[in-house]
């Protein structure tokens, strides 16, 4: 097959790390498998209606969205990737579909009078927020979308929960037989204060997950974007090596309500994505050894970098656990909570009673 457009391949991509960086996102199976069953899954949402494709890339959302019956869409692309979608959407005979303009979204126009009725976007970045496009996205919905329109996805969950780090800790104790740990300290100490991008195994995981944040996709604004924080006692749900937080996300599409909502999940359970996890990791002197319904005290502010709109910085401090409020009934065992669980179990005994 003969494609009309004959760009230069290499004029696609600014770099071959960029190009690297696509190739990893396209065969990120669990991401495409789940816009591609919340698209096609819900071709009733999708058929005769016209769609707004906020940074389309390499165009592969905007063609599940004319496959599932969309009878115009709109792919958005500011960088020189638009070039590249408009041969894929070629390579597939949907140009009579699906629209490609290479500009921001700030930038888009669309007809005079006419809205969309479905926005669909992968605006994810690493911890949700970094690196991501949401204000871009949100900046569509409130021009572009209908009163009544869609939002792929439709909601976002920010988790966190402490955890083991044996990659940055443990493996160093011996490795290859040989004692390391002065080299697994220097990483430690190079990389102090930093957040990683990291495979975290579920298992490592001291607590099933702490929600520092629910986001609305078509309620939320920017202003609520602006910082994050949460401030808590949660407790141990196994015991093992406190060594730093892991912070993940999930995202949820619209459906019939026929099924169980579909979502797209970084979580350590689930399958690994491109976005992998994002830990924290904690200076040596505060690690700890935890045993199972031990409380842990801290509080984490997500903050926008002030150089940088679309980067976050983290900060997370240890707080005392004696000294912060839990929740009520609190399964620590620290003594307060022992009394007051049972004061509580107490009353309701009695309520039931009478």
């Amino acid at each position: 097959m003969e494609f009309t457009d004959q760009v230069d391949p290499a004029s696609y991509f600014d770099s071959y790390e960029d190009l690297k960086v696509h190739e990893l996102m396209l065969t990120d199976q669990p991401r495409q498998e789940a816009y591609q069953k919340a698209i096609l899954g819900n071709r009733a949402l999708f058929e005769g209606k016209t769609v707004l494709d906020v940074g389309a890339g390499t165009g592969i959302l905007s063609i599940f969205c004319a496959q599932a019956g969309a009878s115009k869409v709109y792919a958005v692309e500011a960088s020189n990737l638009a070039r590249l979608a408009r041969a894929v959407v070629e390579e597939n005979q949907l140009q009579a579909v699906i629209e490609v303009s290479e500009c921001k979204v700030e930038d888009f126009q669309l007809p005079e009078g006419e809205r969309v009725d479905i926005i669909v976007s992968e605006w994810m970045g690493f911890f949700l927020l970094h690196e991501g496009m949401l204000d871009s996205v949100m900046y569509a919905r409130d021009k572009f979308l209908k009163p009544n329109g869609l939002m792929f996805p439709d909601t976002a969950t920010l988790y966190v929960a402490p955890c083991s780090v044996p990659s940055r800790f443990d493996r160093w104790e011996s490795l290859s037989g040989v004692s390391m740990r002065c080299f697994g300290r220097a990483l430690r100490e190079q990389n102090s204060g930093n957040p990683e991008v990291l495979t975290v195994a579920p298992e490592h995981l001291l607590y099933d997950g702490h929600i520092i944040a629910w986001f609305d996709l078509m309620e939320v604004t920017t202003e609520e974007l602006n910082s994050i924080e949460v401030k808590d006692v949660i407790v141990a749900s196994r015991s093992g090596k406190l060594q730093g937080f892991c912070i993940w996300f999930e995202c949820t599409f619209p459906g019939d309500g026929a099924e169980e909502q579909l979502q797209l999940s970084t979580s350590p359970s689930a399958s690994e994505t491109h976005w992998k996890q994002t830990v924290i990791p904690l200076p040596e002197d505060a690690c700890e050894e935890l045993e199972e319904r031990d409380p842990v005290a801290f509080s984490l502010t997500m903050t926008r970098n002030k150089e940088t709109n679309r980067r976050y910085d983290l900060q997370l401090t240890l707080l005392d656990a004696e000294k912060e409020e839990h929740h009520l009934p609190c399964e620590c065992h620290m003594t307060k909570c022992i009394l007051m669980k049972t004061h509580l179990e107490k009353m309701q005994v009695e309520e039931e009673q009478h």
